[in-house]
């Protein structure tokens, strides 16, 4: 099913389930396989994810495929840096340097996707806020910066099922992938980003507490933003 595969091994022809290490030498067919509309697994700051290209619908169908997700089921997008969200999300709202002191790290932002995103329609439809990462993991924000696009993220099990701290969690799933990038077990003990909804000016809302909450409430209240229940 999967393989396990050194340098000498690798060709142009993208193949299913390849075991490659998440380290830099192996960033430019990651972001190749993006490019080509295709899945790959990729370790976060907090658990493995799968990704793709945030913009093809087609991409992101096969997403749900493997995960045998309901398409209403949103996904979140991983971006390569703070100055990138406004891209593909509403800012402007919030105050200066706040993005900066939550991100890179363990927490997904709900913004507003606004009539400047670009975004493909087809991902979320229907939803006008979407989930934005920047995780604190060099080899995933260096794939997003070089497909020059969003990737949109969610994580590497089935839906339902425990999330994964290691590439052998998901073992049954690697068949679906171009490529699963090996970072080793992860230490998050299984809790995903906390999920903090930015949406409402002067306000935020606790969505999942992940594995951040504490230090994410303080930075927000540090900011003059108040929490809502």
């Amino acid at each position: 099913m999967s393989q396990s595969v050194d340098n000498s091994e690798i060709g142009s022809k993208v193949r299913a389930g390849v075991i490659l290490p998440a380290t830099d030498d192996r960033i430019e067919e990651a972001i190749e396989a993006i490019k080509t509309e295709q899945v790959i697994a990729v370790p976060t700051d907090t658990l493995y994810g799968f990704a793709c290209d945030a913009c093809s619908a087609e991409a992101v169908n096969k997403i749900y495929e493997i995960k045998g997700r309901k398409q209403t089921s949103p996904l979140a997008i991983s971006v390569a840096g703070v100055s990138d969200i406004s891209r593909f999300a509403t800012v402007d709202h919030l105050p200066h340097g706040l993005l900066d002191s939550l991100l890179p790290g363990p927490v997904t932002v709900v913004l507003r996707r606004g009539d400047s995103s670009i975004l493909d329609k087809s991902l979320n439809p229907g939803l006008d806020s979407i989930g934005v990462r920047v995780p604190d993991f060099n080899f995933i924000r260096a794939v997003a910066r070089g497909s020059g696009s969003a990737l949109a993220l969610t994580s590497a099990n089935l839906s339902g099922q425990p999330s994964s701290v290691g590439i052998k969690d998901f073992e049954n799933l690697w068949q679906y992938c171009a490529y699963v990038y090996d970072g080793g077990v992860l230490p998050s003990g299984r809790a995903g980003s906390t999920v903090v909804d930015l949406i409402k000016p002067g306000l935020f809302k606790i969505l999942r507490p992940g594995s951040a909450r504490q230090e994410t409430t303080a930075i927000l209240e540090k900011f003059g933003l108040e929490e809502v229940p």
